[in-house]
């Protein structure tokens, strides 16, 4: 039984374009986590002295650390849009698909 419904699922155009439409948005957000992560890693290696660069005069902080705390934030967001999506669309999509097979 299990099998059969698992077949009428994966056979499913619905189904088919729910697993495409889902790894291209997690293609899309790992890119953009990539280039963050990334973008900051070469920053680092590459371009200490603008890194280095006080916020202001007299001022200790540098520029690399609201920066780094930005990538941070960012990794959050990007985290929660993903979990708020998966939970409300994706999911709904996957019961509808599930439910359709198992009439």
């Amino acid at each position: 039984m299990a099998q059969e419904t698992w077949e009428r699922i994966r056979s499913n155009p619905k189904f088919q374009a729910f697993v495409n439409k889902r790894n291209n948005y997690s293609i899309v957000m790992s890119i953009l986590m990539i280039i963050t992560y990334y973008g900051y890693i070469l920053l680092i290696a590459f371009d200490k002295p603008f890194l280095a660069t006080k916020l202001g005069e007299g001022m200790v902080t540098s520029i690399g650390i609201p920066m780094g705390v930005g990538v941070i934030l960012i990794t959050i967001v990007l985290t929660w849009i993903y979990v708020r999506r998966a939970n409300t669309e994706f999911d709904t999509e996957a019961e509808a698909i599930i439910k359709e097979a198992t009439k």
